[in-house]
């Protein structure tokens, strides 16, 4: 926590803390425009038969940021369900609440817990993903820890997640039987440094969120513990993923192209992992 107090030091000073407030109210006002038009499910009955993949935007609620996640793993021949859930408070602008509204957060965790045990209920044995964006990672959190010890999904995609670095992500972890992928970027200085060490993140704390600069692993973890976070896999951002339209900002985790091209495959591969059931290690 050292180096965030350097840092909040360094980045939040007097004369910028305007200049950062205007440029999240900027973004957020662009993204509340554009959302006209989004794309809220890509479902049939062949798709509902082989998958479901749940989308959680970021706190600026619907927008063409999630159309373009739901429509990138349809380029890439994601052959699922896929549905764009909207968590959020109902408002760009009310979204202090959407961020940082613990209990209410939970409940909208709880509910989509219950939508994908609906799901599992009618549809037995088939992959189930989480693709969270910003917030909307961190949301995929609490929705993980909210199913019961018994259920597992196949796999959660974070995309720069809001939610502290620090975080204990052994419950969410024993929910998936791939486990869990964290995409960061160290460029992301605008939304996940500075944004979130004013705002907080989707745990309440006032740090670098691990969108920015990874998850740190538990130090002395127990056989069980490393079992589980084996299951936690790691990719920052790299040159490579600009040839897809990712040029290493907050926004790019939702390029099309990208999404097509990085995250489609990556659950596809995952379509020989076992049906979601009971956890393989202890409870």
């Amino acid at each position: 926590m050292a180096d965030d107090k350097m840092d909040l030091g360094r980045v939040v000073s007097a004369s910028t803390v305007p200049r950062i407030f205007t440029r999240i109210g900027g973004m957020c006002l662009i993204l509340l425009l554009t959302g006209c038009g989004t794309v809220t499910r890509i479902e049939t009955p062949q798709r509902l038969q082989q998958g479901y993949v749940l989308v959680l935007p970021g706190i600026e609620g619907k927008s063409y940021l999630n159309t373009s996640v739901a429509k990138g793993l349809e380029d890439g021949q994601v052959p699922y369900a896929i549905e764009v859930y909207d968590w959020t408070a109902g408002s760009v602008v009310l979204f202090p609440i959407t961020l940082r509204d613990l209990e209410r957060n939970q409940r909208e965790a709880r509910h989509l817990a219950s939508k994908i045990m609906a799901y599992q209920q009618a549809y037995p044995g088939r992959p189930v993903h989480i693709v969270g964006h910003s917030g909307g990672g961190g949301l995929a959190i609490l929705v993980l820890e909210a199913l019961p010890p018994d259920r597992q999904i196949t796999s959660a995609i974070l995309l720069a997640p809001a939610i502290a670095p620090d975080y204990d992500l052994r419950p969410a972890l024993r929910r998936t039987r791939a486990g869990i992928w964290n995409f960061y970027s160290p460029y992301d200085v605008g939304f996940l440094k500075a944004g979130t060490l004013i705002m907080g993140t989707i745990d309440g704390k006032h740090t670098t969120a691990a969108g920015q600069k990874g998850f740190r692993i538990p130090p002395s973890l127990d056989r069980e513990g490393q079992t589980l976070y084996s299951r936690l896999h790691q990719q920052a951002y790299s040159s490579r993923m600009a040839s897809s339209g990712h040029l290493g900002n907050h926004i790019g985790w939702a390029h099309r192209r990208f999404v097509a091209e990085w995250l489609a495959p990556l659950i596809n591969s995952q379509r020989r992992v076992g049906a979601p059931g009971r956890p393989a290690v202890a409870k």
